[in-house]
């Protein structure tokens, strides 16, 4: 039976919330670095890649608590990525083939960072049987 005690509830909305002020900054320090389609998609790959990781992780390790997958999933992560930014930086940008290009870059590299999320959780589960055994 999950703990549904008032100050539970509380206590995740207030660590998502430090996950999400922590996210939104390191993605306004990104943009100040790096601006424009070329920031956001950085932001986007590698929050794809954290994001990868930390799901798989738990299918096959279970390392991670359910409240820091929370925080880095719920809270830093959905502010580190910009899904409506992209979208507009795409639109406003001069040329279709640019546009075109943003958008194949901004999702073959976003699942690619799935896809080596998931193979570092992998070899971290690998790690964990090993030392286990």
């Amino acid at each position: 039976m999950p703990d549904t005690h008032p100050l539970r509830t509380l206590e995740s909305v207030v660590l998502i919330a430090i996950g999400g002020f922590s996210g939104a900054n390191c993605r306004y320090f990104v943009a100040t670095l790096v601006p424009g389609p070329v920031g956001t998609l950085a932001v986007n790959v590698l929050g794809s890649f954290v994001l990868g990781f930390v799901l798989y992780e738990a299918i096959y390790t279970g390392i991670l608590a359910e409240r820091t997958q929370l925080v880095l999933t719920t809270g830093f992560l959905s502010s580190l990525t910009t899904y409506s930014t992209f979208g507009v930086q795409t639109v406003l940008l001069d040329a279709p083939l640019l546009m075109v290009g943003n958008v194949v870059a901004t999702y073959v590299l976003g699942f690619a960072g799935v896809f080596a999320g998931r193979a570092l959780a992998r070899r971290v589960e690998t790690g964990q049987r090993g030392a286990s055994a």
